[in-house]
C-alpha cells in the first residue's frame, strides 16, 4: 500500500514539470520522517511550505512536531519580481491550475497550485496584504489569514500573519489545531447574521466577479447558512496607508485613515459576527501583471486592522477562473471563523481539477 507521502511525492513529479509550484522537493528526507512519524498525532500528513525559509517557520516547526512531514518548498516570486505577480519554480513560472496562461496571484503562488491540484492537502503560508487570500481564491482552494499577533511572524510592521492554504476548511482546522495552543473548535450556530459589501464603499471590482461573489452569498443565504443584515460597510481606501506602514514611514494622514477604518471595523463587529465581500476585484491576469489594478484591494484593510480573514471558493467567472468569497470576523475569532467557513463549504464545496 502507497504511502501519503509517497503519493504526494509520486503527485508533484507527475504534474510539477507544467506547474512549477516547487522550489524544491525533498524526497529522501520526506520518507525517512514519515517513517519516523507513525506514532505521532498527525501519522505522516504530507504538506508543503512557503519558499526556501518554510521549514524554519513557526508553523512549519509545531506540524512537523505533530507528525506532519514536509515534502518540499514553494514558490513565492522570483528576484526582482513585482510582488503582484507570480511564483517562480524549479521548472520555471507557477502557472495557475486551471488556465496556464493566468498567474495563480502572490506572493503563496506555489503553495495554492500545489493543494490545487491535489500535490499535497495543506500548504503554509503568510498574509501580509492578500498573500494566502489572494491565491487561494484564484486557485480555487480555501485560505485563511490568522488574527494578527495570534501566531509568531518575523514582520516588524506588523502587517503580515502566518496563514494556510487547504483544501478546505476542515482541513485547515487541522493546521490551527497543531500550530494554536488552547485551539477548540466552535461550530457555527446557523444562521450566522452577515452582512454582504461588493467593494467596502471605495473599490472598483469587476462585475463578473461581483456577480460570481453575490450569487454565492445568495445561496448561502437560501440555505440558511447566514442571515443577510443590512449593515453597510464604509472604509477609506487604505492602499496609501498600507504602502507607508510597508515602508516604515507613516503620516499624520496615514495614522488616521487607519484609525478611521478601525474604528468602523470596531462598530461593525460589536454589531454583526460576519463580514463577506468578494476577495479580489479582478479576476486573474496574465503572466505580464496587473496594470494599474490592485489585487489586494479588498483584502489589505484587514491586514491593517488585524482581523482574521478566509478565502472560501464563490464558482467560476465567465473566463473559466475561480472566484474567491472573503470572510471576515473579529480579531481572536479565528475559531470561530473556521466553523463558518466549515458551514459555507457545505454549500460552496471546493471545486476539483479533473
Amino acid at each position: 500500500m502507497t504511502s501519503e507521502v509517497a503519493a504526494a511525492l509520486a503527485r508533484i513529479g507527475e504534474l510539477d514539470p507544467a506547474l512549477c509550484a516547487f522550489t524544491e522537493v525533498w524526497h529522501e528526507n520526506a520518507l525517512a520522517r514519515e517513517r519516523a512519524a507513525r506514532d505521532l498525532p498527525l501519522a505522516g500528513l504530507p504538506f508543503a511550505v512557503k519558499g526556501r525559509t518554510g521549514l524554519r517557520s513557526y508553523a512549519a516547526r509545531r506540524l512537523s512536531d505533530a507528525g506532519a512531514v514536509p515534502v518540499g518548498a514553494t514558490s513565492v516570486p522570483g528576484p526582482g519580481t513585482p510582488w503582484q505577480t507570480w511564483g517562480q519554480g524549479a521548472h520555471g513560472r507557477t502557472v495557475n491550475p486551471w488556465r496556464h496562461d493566468r498567474t495563480p496571484g502572490g506572493s503563496s503562488a506555489g503553495s495554492a497550485v500545489a493543494v490545487a491540484a491535489g500535490m499535497v492537502e495543506l500548504a503554509t503560508g503568510n498574509d501580509g496584504a492578500g498573500s494566502v487570500r489572494v491565491p487561494a481564491a484564484w486557485c480555487g482552494v480555501f485560505g485563511l489569514k490568522t488574527t494578527t499577533g495570534l501566531l509568531p511572524s518575523p514582520d516588524r510592521t506588523g502587517l503580515a500573519s502566518p496563514g494556510v492554504l487547504a483544501s478546505s476548511a476542515a482541513r485547515a482546522e487541522t493546521y490551527l489545531r497543531h500550530v494554536l495552543d488552547g485551539y477548540a473548535p466552535r461550530p457555527a450556530t446557523l444562521p450566522v447574521p452577515a452582512a454582504y459589501s461588493p467593494d467596502l464603499g471605495f473599490a472598483s471590482v469587476d462585475p463578473v466577479v461581483a456577480e460570481v461573489t453575490r450569487g454565492a452569498v445568495e445561496r448561502l443565504a437560501d440555505a440558511g447558512v447566514i442571515r443577510l443584515v443590512r449593515d453597510p460597510v464604509t472604509l477609506l481606501d487604505p492602499a496609501d496607508t498600507w504602502m507607508a506602514v510597508r515602508g516604515g514611514s507613516t503620516s499624520p494622514a496615514a495614522r488616521a485613515l487607519r484609525a478611521a477604518n478601525d474604528r468602523a471595523l470596531d462598530a461593525f463587529f460589536a454589531r454583526t459576527p460576519l463580514l463577506l465581500t468578494p476577495v479580489t476585484p479582478n479576476t486573474p491576469h496574465g503572466h505580464e501583471g496587473p496594470g494599474d489594478v490592485y489585487s489586494t484591494a479588498l483584502t489589505w484593510a484587514f491586514n491593517l486592522s488585524g482581523h482574521p480573514a478566509a478565502s472560501v471558493p464563490a464558482g467560476f467567472t465567465p473566463d473559466g477562473c475561480p472566484a474567491g468569497l472573503q470572510l471576515v470576523t473579529d480579531r481572536g475569532t479565528d475559531a470561530e471563523l473556521l466553523g463558518t467557513a466549515m458551514a459555507v463549504e457545505r454549500v460552496l464545496p471546493p471545486p476539483r481539477l479533473s
